[in-house]
């Protein structure tokens, strides 16, 4: 049984808008400064967490200390 080409071509502009809109999204999704954003806000956060953030400090206050006291050796 052949089907109607108008609804053929109906079918096929549905197919390409919806084609359209799906790229739109990928689009959205992968644009690198919003991955950046995404990215940059994940670090903030888990760097104010306490159990992350006073290890680091210790650590970096070591390192400080380390360094001052080769330097003056």
């Amino acid at each position: 049984m052949a089907r109607d080409p108008d609804t053929i071509e109906r079918e096929i502009e549905k197919a390409r808008d919806a084609l359209a809109d799906t790229l739109d999204q990928l689009g959205t999704k992968a644009n690198p400064k919003k991955l950046a954003d995404s990215a940059k806000s994940s670090v903030l956060a888990t760097l104010e967490n306490p159990k992350v953030k006073y290890p680091l400090i210790a650590v970096g206050a070591l390192v400080g200390l380390l360094l001052v006291r080769k330097l003056f050796r």
